[in-house]
Parts: C-alpha cells; structure tokens; sequence
C-alpha cells in the first residue's frame, strides 16, 4: 500500500512535557474566549464547499482580495496537500528549500512529485535568494513552495526577494505557481509591522496560511487558500469537497469570532511574542560559550545551534538526551532537514515566567550535555 513519511516531529502530538520549548506558536486561545450566545443556535449541518462566507470575507478584506477568491481549508496543511495534488500529481516538478516543515514536503513526496530542494543554512543566516529559486528552475517546474517567515528559522523571504522570484518563473516556466506559505506573517514583534501579503504579486501567486500559529486557535483546524486565479480556486474547491466535504460549520463560526477580536488578540500576542524573543536573546548572551542563533525576523520560534567548538558529534547526542531527562523538548533540527547539532526552540508558548524556567533548565542540560 501507499504510506506517508514518518517524522518525529510527531512526538510534539505525544504527552506535553514539563517544559515546553518545542511547539512554533503562541498560548492556546480557550474556547471561552470566543463562545457567545448566538453560537448556541448553530445547526449541526454540512458548510460550503467554499467555507462560511462570513468567514472568507474577513480573510478577504485582510487580503485585499474578494471573497470568492478565498477557500477555507481543514488546517494550512491540507491547503498544502490539495495545491500538491492538483500541481504536482504523479511526477510534477516541485521547487522548495530546506530545511522545511517537514508536512509540507511529505505533502509532495506523497503525491509522486519531483521535489527539486534548494538548500538554506545556519551559516547564510537562512537566507534565500532569487538566484537559488532560478537555478532550479526548469520549464518543467509546476510549483514553486516556499514559507515566510520560514519554519524552523522564522526568517522571512524579503518582498524584493520574491517579486525577483516571480520574474525569473514567468521566464524559465511561465505556466508554474508560486505557493507562500505566510503562516507567520502576522507574528510580528510588538509594534514591528506586517509585511503585506504576497498574494499581489500575480496572478499566478497563491497565499496559504491558518489560525494555528499566530492566533492561537490550532485546534479549529481552520486554514485557508487565497488567490485571484479563478480556474484554481475552482479547482481547490472541488478538491476540498472530494476529500472533506466542507469544513466544520462549528470551527467555522468560532473563526469569524477570532477574526472579529483579531486586532485585540493580536496586540497581546505580538507583545508576548516581543517578550519571548528578548528573553531568548538574554538566554543565547548568557550562554555564548555554548550556543550561537538566528535572530528570528517574526513568529513564535528560532533556531540555535550547539557551537561545534563546544560540543562534539557525542555531546550533540547527549543533549537530547539530558534535555529530555531534565523535561526540556526542543525540536530537533533533523526534522526539518538541518544538522542534528541544530534546534527549533519555540519561545511564544509558554507564559514569561514559565518560559524563564524552561530556559533555565535548558541551560542545565547545555552544561550536562557538555
């Protein structure tokens, strides 16, 4: 039979540990935070193959775009898994970078596709230029996938970066889309702002995103798809019917609610995210002699990496193992395609107080690990 790749990131579904450093988003909203009376008529029944409409109007209007452009999806990742199957099925050629949310790679080495990957490391600060993106280009190229910010780095592909990236697919393989994954572009730093949509960059540019990360809300399993190219998301409408129907009218209704407090919930985050990110820039200071980072341009997480000049092949094992034992997770940069001497630490979960504690305890398993 046909099976689907197995990652351990996996394990961030297993039992929470006592310190959480591993998961990529903010605090969970709670379902109190969005009930109203008015939800409690809701009927039961089957939604839009399109998605609520309220729901798509106010992804629209944050977009720029109408309604009908917009598709609510069961999550980000099966926006990802519906562009995979209708792009590259069957041996479509698929440009992406690593390392990479490893679901979204999966996605097209699920559906048969040539995944054709452009390398970023730690050492080019996770930078990717147009002329990465063009030198694997071919006329054969049906996508084009990339994140900004990007996870596991939470470095952002520049504007100017990418309308360079459109020019060189209208060249080398006019009829390709250009997917961005802009899951965390709300995520911003305190006052910093949002980096307009990429959405506008043509009409062959599609934008995927979801509640989970900047909102707070992953547990509503509600993503979506915009683009102003009428014959795919006709297409990603049908697709979603074919696999799920219509998505939950229940965490539908409860998502027009998160889009209706957003400024509001967002503001707190953006701050708490602000906080995360200093007392993660305190951390790496204090503890210079063992680790080194990537300043992060938004989003809830960063990667760090053990200093080869303190740490050996065998302490990079030992530390995963001691953190565990001192109930730290990490995300070990192996699940993304990094080097194992590499990890995603998240630093918009946890309250302040709890993240100083994680931190501390990180620390310790550095040392022990050392």
């Amino acid at each position: 039979m046909a099976t689907f790749p197995r990652n351990e990131i996996l394990s961030l579904t297993d039992e929470q540990p006592r310190h959480e450093l591993g998961e990529s988003y903010g605090p969970d909203l709670r379902l109190a935070d969005l009930l109203t009376p008015e939800l409690g008529e809701l009927l039961l029944g089957y939604g839009t193959a399109s998605g609520d409409h309220r729901l798509r109007a106010a992804i629209a209007s944050s977009h720029g775009v109408q309604a009908d452009q917009v598709v609510i999806t069961v999550g980000g990742m099966h926006a990802i898994f519906l562009l995979a199957y209708l792009l590259a099925d069957g041996g479509g050629q698929v440009v992406t970078t690593a390392p990479l949310f490893p679901l979204a790679r999966n996605a097209y080495e699920s559906v048969g596709a040539d995944v054709r990957v452009i390398p970023v490391s730690f050492d080019g600060g996770y930078r990717l230029t147009a002329a990465d993106v063009r030198a694997q280009l071919t006329p054969e190229t049906k996508l084009v996938s990339l994140a900004t910010p990007q996870n596991p780095s939470g470095v952002a592909v520049s504007p100017g970066t990418l309308r360079e990236i459109v020019a060189a697919m209208e060249e080398v393989c006019p009829e390709a889309y250009l997917m961005v994954d802009e899951t965390y572009r709300t995520a911003a730093y305190g006052d910093d702002p949002v980096v307009e949509t990429a959405v506008h960059l043509g009409p062959k540019a599609v934008s995927v995103a979801s509640l989970s990360k900047c909102h707070g809300a992953a547990g509503l399993r509600i993503g979506w798809i915009v683009s102003t190219d009428a014959a795919l998301v006709d297409q990603v409408m049908l697709g979603k019917f074919n696999t799920v129907v219509s998505a939950p009218p229940v965490t539908e209704a409860l998502a027009v609610r998160v889009f209706e407090l957003e400024d509001q919930l967002l503001a707190v985050r953006r701050r708490q995210l602000a906080d995360g990110l200093a007392a993660t820039d305190v951390w790496v200071r204090e503890n210079e002699d063992l680790v080194e980072w990537i300043r992060p341009d938004a989003g809830a997480l960063c990667c760090v990496r053990l200093k080869p000049s303190a740490f050996d092949d065998a302490a990079v094992g030992r530390f995963y193992e001691v953190s565990a034992d001192e109930g730290v997770r990490v995300a070990n940069g192996t699940w993304f395609g990094d080097e194992p001497r590499t990890f995603r630490l998240g630093f918009g979960y946890l309250p302040a107080v709890e993240l100083k504690a994680a931190l501390e305890a990180l620390t310790t398993a550095l040392r022990r690990a050392r």
